[in-house]
């Protein structure tokens, strides 16, 4: 694992641009009331981060989300995302990617889940007011389960680590309906033998300002065979406060 993570920064290293060829960076930073069903049917509030640098050739991305939540003095929701991806053009639609992924759920009956893969990707849609992007590829899936109690007597079972040969698939659409109001719906799938996970995500953005607008959007996260006592589907509703830097 550790060499693999050194090879993807090492790959997001040598694709920073050069100082001869144009470049920009842009992101923005969000704050989110939200409401859960599923696994937790509670409120939270999250944070959330951004950011992407790009030039003729590369275009280098993060994204960082924390979401916490509480009911009646008791803590009910506590996940962090990370994802970084690096996305290298080879013509006017294609391009190839690598990824990396790490979730961590303290109310999902996981531990962490992490990816690692690549592949490539091909642009349907863009330069109009419709942009739509599919990708795909291989890669390697690391679960670890956290650690449960059953039975009586209890009975405890340690935290054990999960590795699986996957597959990524996912799609981004967007439109812009005019200066001010911006659509988007985002699919996230990761396959496995023991499960697969899918993730839609959308979203209805207006500008307020210059630079902060706001946004409404609609989550449902699905896995195909959840850890026994836990729910296959958690939706989350938000509204959030976006600011936008760069450009």
């Amino acid at each position: 694992m550790k060499v693999i993570l050194a090879a993807i920064v090492a790959g997001s290293c040598l694709a920073m641009p050069t100082h001869a060829q144009e470049s920009r960076l842009k992101g923005e930073g969000s704050f989110t009331a939200g409401l859960n069903t599923g696994n937790t049917e509670t409120s939270d509030l999250g944070i959330g981060v951004k950011m992407s640098h790009e030039n003729q050739i590369w275009r280098n991305s993060i994204e960082v989300l924390a979401d916490y939540g509480t009911k009646n003095g008791s803590e009910t929701k506590n996940r962090a995302f990370f994802a970084g991806q690096s996305d290298r053009t080879l013509n006017d639609r294609l391009f190839a990617f690598g990824r990396l992924s790490h979730e961590i759920d303290e109310f999902s009956g996981f531990d962490s889940r992490s990816f690692v893969g690549g592949g490539l990707g091909w642009q349907i849609f863009q330069g109009g007011p419709a942009m739509w992007s599919v990708e795909g590829g291989p890669g390697i899936k690391f679960d670890r389960i956290a650690a449960s109690t059953s039975g009586s007597p209890p009975v405890t079972v340690p935290a054990e680590s999960e590795e699986f040969f996957s597959a990524r698939a996912a799609s981004k659409f967007g439109y812009t309906f005019n200066d001010a109001v911006k659509f988007g719906n985002d699919t996230n799938l990761v396959y496995a033998d023991a499960s697969t996970q899918i993730g839609n995500k959308t979203t209805l953005t207006a500008l307020l300002t210059k630079s902060l607008s706001a946004r409404v959007s609609f989550e449902v996260r699905h896995d195909t065979s959840p850890q026994a006592g836990f729910e296959s589907t958690d939706t989350a509703t938000r509204m959030s406060l976006v600011y936008a830097f760069g450009g």
